[in-house]
């Protein structure tokens, strides 16, 4: 049970929400493409700006307009809905593009998170820009960044990989040029093909770690972590449903194959501005190889020089 002084402090909360929301209420709405992220599961995680820019844009484009009109809805904003998605955007695109030339602001929404994250709106925004247009983008949620963050692996280099092939050979491909990147990966997958798509993770990626997060931010939120191996097993005994998203870590020095002419042409161009001693680590951390092997190949690189 909250006390009083812990009451009266949420509403100052409340009120300083509210004061801020309306100070951006009675701003004026510059033409533009406005790029506005939304919940991806929880209306809590909607921003003030957002909720500023949905209200005072007179058009907001959607990629699933009946999906959109339940958030709408929720936060009583009843700008006009329009769909945009890769099947209309031909016809569409000229259409918004006229209604910001003349002097209106259209905000483009996703059916979840960060528009043009594995959704439509690159080539709007493209032609926009070509066009001279005012682009902005308030940010938000974000499925990829939710699952990364939360994932317990490294954050400093990823790469963000989309939705994977859903025909096994075109996904072990696409795996394959992965397998040596230098990044923790993230992918968005369907529940329904989770099971093929970690198994072909395994056989490609090897043993690395990984999680599987599904339903992010909605009261079913799970992670589940491991090996890619073990999350196979465990996906194979006991399926999932939802959205889910799958962080695969960087392979290990072990895990990436490099050859030694690589290594010294490294080495070669290293030593132009280096020291030995520097060269030597510049190649180790860049290549995540041995320090042993690099420091090797350098003496053979010096004795050759001699």
């Amino acid at each position: 049970m909250q006390d009083d002084g812990t009451i009266e402090a949420n509403a100052r909360t409340v009120a300083r929400a509210g004061e801020k929301l309306a100070e951006l209420l009675e701003r004026p709405l510059a033409a533009g493409l406005y790029l506005v992220a939304t919940p991806i599961g929880n209306l809590g995680d909607i921003s003030l700006r957002t909720l500023a820019v949905l209200t005072r844009a007179p058009l907001i484009a959607a990629e699933d307009t009946r999906h959109s009109r339940k958030l709408l809805s929720h936060y009583n904003i009843h700008a006009e809905l329009t769909p945009y998605h890769e099947h209309n955007a031909t016809r569409e695109l000229p259409k918004l593009l006229a209604r910001i030339e003349a002097g209106y602001a259209v905000a483009l929404i996703s059916d979840a998170g960060t528009p043009l994250v594995s959704d439509p709106g690159y080539k709007l925004v493209r032609e926009a820009l070509d066009a001279g247009l005012m682009v902005t983008s308030i940010p938000g949620p974000s499925a990829a960044l939710a699952a990364l963050t939360s994932a317990g692996l490294e954050t400093d280099t990823f790469l963000f990989g989309g939705f994977l092939p859903p025909k096994s050979g075109q996904r072990q491909t696409r795996l394959a040029a992965l397998r040596e990147t230098q990044a923790t990966l993230i992918f968005f997958e369907t529940a329904p093909r989770l099971a093929k798509s970690l198994e072909d993770m395994t056989a490609l990626l090897g043993p690395r770690e990984a999680v599987v997060a599904r339903e992010l931010t909605k009261l079913h939120e799970t992670l589940h972590r491991g090996t890619l191996e073990t999350l196979t097993t465990e996906i194979e005994s006991q399926p999932v449903k939802g959205e889910v998203v799958v962080v695969i870590a960087p392979p290990s020095a072990d895990d990436v194959e490099v050859d030694d002419a690589c290594l010294l042409a490294d080495l070669e161009a290293a030593l132009k501005t280096m020291s030995f001693r520097d060269a030597v680590h510049a190649v180790t951390e860049a290549r995540s190889v041995k320090r042993a092997r690099v420091y090797q190949l350098g003496l053979s690189l010096t004795k050759r020089g001699e």
